[in-house]
């Protein structure tokens, strides 16, 4: 079968044959319509993911949509390695495949499902959003930041803060239902203050965290440094597009009810993601979320690789 094959840790994946899957016990073979690449695909495929399973050579891809035997329609995550989403056929765990609604198309399933999963799955299994809250996404204009302002104002959120470094694209957030927009510039002292007029008040109950790095920092140290009489922050980390790392003072672990908590592979049992991506599925046609997409050919996968970014949301057609 034809597949995009990472045959050295590394190198850009190839298109090319591989050995054809056949089914174990428990699980279903699936004919893949289309998969969609993302930052996490990226990262294993060039074995640097904590997830990464080190073995070669292997398709990339880490979840998709296609159909299973009986011509059911579904998305599916997490093949059996070295098999993956990107090829003409995979297998997976019958237990993860979700059922696609009629209405969403191949393209929006599949390039919606890893990041609005992100936020999906930090609201509900991590920082337990409940309505009438207020949230603050860290890295809103991106593809997953601007799916979680979305989907905060779905599960009806009573507040959306959004930051950013692109102004236009913090200024469009303003469409999709961001009600305070924060720019992330130069200037520390006008962040601050804006984090601070935030904290401040009602308060900020769940952070969402796509940068990590000197922002988050800052974040943590302006809600510790909101008091003890403001509200307990649940503050959920997800990517570190900005830095690996951080450098936290311990007086604002101390001197606040803040917690902090990861959310991804790992984190959350894979039932309860599966989950996760079922009900975002439904959600997402309720909701109408909005995510920019643009489709290529599997067979020009090594083109594609390296220049693709994730917005809009590159998806391969098998």
């Amino acid at each position: 079968m034809k597949a995009a094959i990472v045959v050295e840790a590394g190198k850009t994946p190839i298109y090319g044959d591989f050995k054809e899957p056949v089914p174990e016990s428990g699980e279903v073979e699936i004919r893949v319509s289309a998969a969609a690449l993302s930052n996490v695909v990226k990262s294993r495929a060039s074995g640097t993911h904590y997830s990464s399973s080190g073995q070669l050579p292997f398709v990339v891809g880490i979840d998709g949509v296609g159909c299973i035997e009986d011509g059911r329609r579904v998305y599916f995550a997490l093949p059996r390695a070295p098999f993956g989403s990107m090829s003409e056929k995979t297998v997976v765990r019958s237990s993860q495949c979700v059922s696609l609604p009629d209405e969403l198309d191949d393209v929006t399933a599949a390039a919606i499902a890893n990041p609005g999963m992100s936020a999906w799955a930090a609201f509900k299994e991590r920082a337990q959003l409940t309505v009438g809250e207020t949230v603050l996404v860290n890295g809103a204009t991106g593809t997953a930041g601007r799916l979680a302002v979305q989907i905060a104002k779905y599960m009806s959120a009573r507040k959306v803060v959004a930051t950013g470094r692109n102004v236009d694209a913090l200024q469009a957030l303003s469409r999709l239902g961001a009600d305070v927009i924060i720019p992330l510039g130069d200037a520390g002292d006008a962040f601050e203050d804006a984090l601070k007029e935030q904290f401040g008040g009602d308060g900020i109950d769940v952070v969402l965290d796509y940068l990590w790095g000197p922002s988050a920092e800052r974040i943590v140290i302006a809600g510790a440094k909101a008091g003890k009489d403001a509200v307990p922050i649940r503050f959920v980390h997800i990517g570190s597009v900005s830095a690996p790392n951080i450098t936290l003072p311990s007086a604002a672990l101390r001197s606040s009810a803040i917690t902090l908590m990861g959310s991804g592979i790992g984190s959350i049992p894979v039932g309860r993601i599966v989950k996760s991506i079922d009900d975002l599925m439904q959600a997402t046609v309720r909701g109408g979320f909005a995510i920019e997409t643009k489709t290529f050919p599997l067979p020009e996968v090594e083109h594609v690789w390296a220049a693709a970014n994730s917005m809009p949301r590159s998806v391969f057609l098998m």
